[in-house]
């Protein structure tokens, strides 16, 4: 066979390639509304004159939660387990929302459990601070 007779192939075929960009958009378009979680709504407080925050008449209700995570309502240890059934219990006296009082030595797990069980009991406005 001569040089002559012998055809180059000069092209390429991109079918392929393009199967492959067609399935990676179609995966990434049924995966992009997965990744939407839900999260923590949060408002950053304002700076307020110290005369304005202190409302004598407001009912708050405080929750502590020491260094070795234990959970502390009007002085009295809460069980972890009991704690959301607390809550529900004490959100109707509550209706200004909850102030959390932590420790600095407290856990992230043991003060988002708080708010979990907070929220589950129908209580939407939630403060946190550091004791």
């Amino acid at each position: 066979m001569s040089d002559r007779e012998r055809k180059t192939f000069n092209e390429i075929n991109i079918t392929p390639l393009t199967d492959i960009f067609l399935v990676l958009l179609i995966i990434m378009m049924v995966i992009a509304p997965l990744l939407d979680q839900q999260g923590l709504n949060l408002t950053v407080p304002e700076n307020v004159e110290q005369e304005h925050i202190t409302n004598q008449d407001s009912k708050i209700l405080t929750v502590s939660v020491t260094e070795d995570n234990k959970y502390y309502i009007d002085g009295e240890e809460i069980a972890a387990e009991d704690l959301e059934g607390f809550l529900k219990s004490q959100a109707q006296n509550y209706p200004d929302g909850m102030m959390i009082e932590t420790d600095g030595e407290a856990t992230h797990g043991a003060i988002v459990k708080v708010m979990d069980c907070a929220r589950n009991s129908g209580i939407t406005s939630i403060s946190v601070t550091e004791i």
